[in-house]
């Protein structure tokens, strides 16, 4: 177990998340930068079980994928069987293309899909001995 950088990926997790929540609060914010935050914010999560577990990861963004390369037994494998909407906001959100601009709704969407995986990766990992304390 590798608690120390755990919980800086965690940390980096649960950061990119609340600068998501707080730009749904922001009558100004564009909901792009929301669904790419969003994200990240699950991405990195993922890859804090990697971490944890002492498991090279691949530097992909697709979130299935990690999502699939995790042990048998966490529960992110069962709650999340769909990431693919959100792993679309990696890239898509950040240039333009031929994707729809991303509207409130679909930040609504990312962020609390975001916020799942981070919870289940969290109690997962608490249930698995990690601490949040050095």
């Amino acid at each position: 177990m590798n608690a120390p950088d755990t919980r800086r990926w965690l940390r980096f997790a649960r950061e990119d998340l609340q600068a998501a929540e707080a730009m749904l609060r922001r009558a100004d914010a564009y909901p792009r930068h929301a669904c790419w935050l969003a994200q990240q914010a699950a991405e990195k999560a993922l890859k804090a079980v990697f971490v944890f577990l002492e498991i090279e990861f691949p530097f992909v963004h697709d979130l299935d994928y990690l999502r699939d390369l995790l042990p048998d037994g966490w529960r992110v494998k069962r709650e999340q069987p769909d990431l693919a909407a959100l792993t679309e906001w990696a890239v898509e959100a950040r240039y333009p293309g031929a994707m729809p601009e991303a509207v409130e709704a679909d930040a609504q969407r990312a962020v609390q899909q975001a916020r799942g995986v981070w919870e289940s990766v969290y109690a997962d990992l608490q249930e698995r001995g990690f601490t949040e304390e050095a």
